[in-house]
């Protein structure tokens, strides 16, 4: 499928960060030849330099982008950090108008000793704008953990999370049982997240039985629903820490504490979650 290939399901690697480097290392060398050649007037093979390492740049950013859209279509209607993956699309289209504007200004004026004002201010703005791009793309990354460990799972992962309440739901002692009627779309090894009073948890199907366990891994607060299946253990997409879902206990680190499992159970056809009543 054309989108696995632009996700780097076949490489196992995600695309966009492999592209990215090309037009911030492009960009910045426009910028360095353009502070030379007012140091070096006489060189005039410094501005044509300059303008076809933009021309290159922005070559590779639209290029960059196609994977990078991908991305960001892929990312949950409630995950925090759609916001500021928004933002950082956002500023690389800027980055792109103000490069394709400061290449136009350019053009005329390759045979010219020196960067003229105007072009040099673009480049500034240019750059700044690629800065706080790179910083908020950093974000995306190391903060949300968006597009990590996506490329390990087969399977389709969750888009929205479920929320659910206690108004349908068969109360038993301690236990209160909430039926929850998209599980039963499920898949092997495919997951939902749902919510149910403030708690987040997984429901995986795996050798056609139903399992319900906390969304969060214990080690860094990885979205488990995210995670791959590794016969009854869940691997954490950020740091690789297994779970047995069965029981909830640690089968691989750097987690060092057990999950919270949940009884799961099918009545009339329908598949319920149990969870404690108070």
């Amino acid at each position: 499928m054309f989108k696995d290939l632009l996700e780097g399901k076949p490489l196992q690697h995600p695309v966009h960060p492999m592209l990215v480097h090309f037009p911030i290392g492009l960009f910045l060398l426009s910028f360095i030849l353009d502070l030379v050649s007012l140091a070096c007037p006489d060189v005039p093979a410094l501005l044509r330099g300059s303008f076809y390492a933009m021309l290159l740049g922005i070559v590779t950013a639209l290029l960059a982008a196609v994977p990078g859209f991908v991305d960001y279509t892929d990312i949950r209607r409630d995950h925090p950090g759609k916001r500021t993956a928004t933002t950082h699309m956002t500023l690389n289209l800027i980055v792109v108008a103000i490069y394709t504007i400061n290449l136009w200004i350019r053009a005329p004026a390759l045979a010219e000793p020196k960067v003229g004002w105007m072009p040099l201010v673009l480049s500034i703005f240019g750059i700044g704008a690629l800065s706080a791009s790179g910083y908020l793309g950093g974000r995306l990354v190391y903060d949300e953990g968006i597009a990590v460990g996506r490329h390990k799972r087969p399977t389709p992962r969750p888009t929205d999370t479920i929320h659910l309440s206690r108004a349908s739901a068969e109360k038993e002692g301690d236990v209160t049982f909430v039926p929850v009627p998209e599980a039963k779309g499920l898949r092997d090894g495919e997951t939902l997240r749902i919510e149910i009073d403030e708690q987040v948890m997984t429901i995986a199907r795996i050798d056609d039985q139903f399992f319900a366990f906390q969304e969060f891994c214990t080690h860094r607060y990885g979205p488990l629903s995210e995670g791959s299946f590794h016969g009854f253990n869940v691997q954490c997409p950020w740091h690789n820490s297994c779970f047995d879902i069965r029981t909830g206990k640690v089968t691989n680190g750097p987690a060092k504490v057990d999950l919270k499992t949940f009884r799961v159970e099918q009545r009339d056809g329908k598949i319920y979650v149990g969870v404690p009543s108070g």
